[in-house]
């Protein structure tokens, strides 16, 4: 692993110094480059392959340029990754929290002055896992705890936790520090005992927050509606399928044309030891608000998890985390991957299903959209963004797992990872998530 060096065009052409290594040597190499073909260039250093170049004014700061044709080849000898999950590619050794581009449209996203910052953290506890969402009005990010897996101080006899922060707080915080973290306070909600071990959520829905539970024991999963002010009280919209209880459920999502709740169901409450082996088949549902029915619209999954919708709704994208198998462990030859699919606009079934990307670190977890349609999602590394057409543009590397974020207005990305809290403040714009207005 080596630094990114940096290399300047002169008269004549650039020096680009690339640097690899066999296994009895190290060598480098000197290359000249004529400077009709680059004009001042930042060069990003691959593991043993060549290196790569972007104009230097381009980057914001935070910002590192890696080329895909600066690792295409790695030769015979390098030390090539055989855990996703642990072993996370970042060949400049770059120091986390950063940008890393592999395609410059990723810089639209960002912007020019684009900052990434660590906002919250406790290291004993993951207080920062799933969930989010932000209420504008009170101009608060909702989350929840981790429910099962590690730190999350929650299990079989242990309800995780609903938290909210402060933007306007962290927004003091940031301006405070100009630079370096800060750990602004969150506060911890007191909600009813119909909702059981949180994992997704999204709107605000009808000025409510939206929200999925996995259930407890013998307690069913369910979809309740939250109200974001105190004192916070909730109602239940959906417990059951015809009176059997769903597996765990796990992410939700708002048609932003139709107005219909579309969720998933899967095993993790199980494989993390808190609810009973599954009875049911992991799938993708339609709840209808209006008159409470619920239907399949999606199966074929081996672990159904985030899912969002483009901006027109036309198009759904769900996640499949079957490489990630809790107390039965990782599986690298299971699907990690987020599929897309045409959605009926009569039956809102989900058809002609495609892959769009297969994640290089971990699984993608929760998903997000920007108002361009470009796809966020919760990886073994941080945010990794994609584009409609499934290239992956960039990633927002922080060397350790996100599960979910949420755009809190135009241009702020939050970050969640387990025991910290991370603010991208970035070009990009958020998206409606409360479904159609209603007038």
């Amino acid at each position: 692993m080596l630094p990114c060096l940096e290399g300047r065009s002169s008269g004549i052409g650039a020096v680009f110094i690339s640097i690899g290594h066999s296994s009895s040597s190290t060598f480098l190499a000197l290359t000249m480059v004529p400077s009709k073909v680059l004009s001042g260039i930042v060069v990003v250093i691959a593991f043993t392959g060549t290196l790569a170049s972007v104009s230097e004014s381009q980057l914001p700061s935070q910002a590192i340029f890696v080329d895909p044709r600066s690792f295409a080849v790695m030769g015979p000898n390098a030390d090539f990754r055989n855990d996703s999950f642990n072993i996370l590619f970042n060949p400049t050794s770059t120091t986390p929290p950063f940008f890393q581009i592999f395609d410059k449209r990723f810089l639209t996203i960002l912007g020019g002055s684009a900052s990434f910052r660590e906002i919250a953290s406790d290291p004993t506890f993951a207080f920062a896992h799933e969930a989010p969402v932000y209420n504008e009005p009170t101009d608060e990010v909702f989350f929840s705890s981790n429910d099962g897996g590690p730190l999350g101080m929650s299990d079989l006899n242990h309800n995780n936790v609903i938290s909210k922060i402060s933007m306007k707080e962290v927004e003091a915080a940031l301006s405070a520090n100009a630079t370096g973290p800060v750990n602004v306070p969150i506060t911890q909600l007191n909600l009813s005992d119909s909702i059981q071990m949180t994992n997704g959520g999204t709107g605000p829905y009808n000025s409510s927050i939206l929200l999925v539970t996995s259930g407890r024991g013998s307690l069913p999963p369910s979809i309740v509606l939250v109200n974001p002010l105190p004192p916070y009280n909730a109602t239940v919209l959906l417990d059951n399928y015809f009176g059997r209880q769903f597996v765990s459920l796990n992410d939700i999502k708002v048609h932003p044309t139709n107005g219909k709740i579309f969720f998933t169901d899967v095993d993790y409450g199980f494989l993390n030891l808190f609810r009973p082996a599954p009875l049911m088949p992991f799938q993708v549902y339609r709840f209808d608000p209006d008159t409470s029915a619920v239907r399949v619209v999606a199966d074929g999954f081996n672990k159904p998890n985030g899912i969002a919708f483009t901006p027109d709704g036309n198009t759904a994208y769900v996640s499949d985390t079957g490489a990630s198998g809790g107390f039965l462990g990782n599986n690298l030859t299971l699907p990690a991957s987020i599929y897309a699919f045409d959605v009926d606009p009569v039956t809102h079934v989900f058809k002609n299903r495609r892959v769009l990307a297969y994640a290089d670190a971990g699984v993608p977890d929760g998903i997000q959209l920007d108002s361009d349609g470009n796809i966020y999602s919760g990886c073994a590394d941080g945010t990794q963004v994609w584009a409609p057409d499934g290239t992956l543009l960039g990633k927002f590397f922080l060397g350790m797992s996100t599960a979910e974020m949420i755009f809190a207005g135009d241009g702020r990305l939050v970050i969640l990872a387990e025991t910290k809290m991370f603010l991208a403040k970035i070009a990009a714009k958020s998206i409606p998530l409360g479904g159609p207005s209603r007038t």
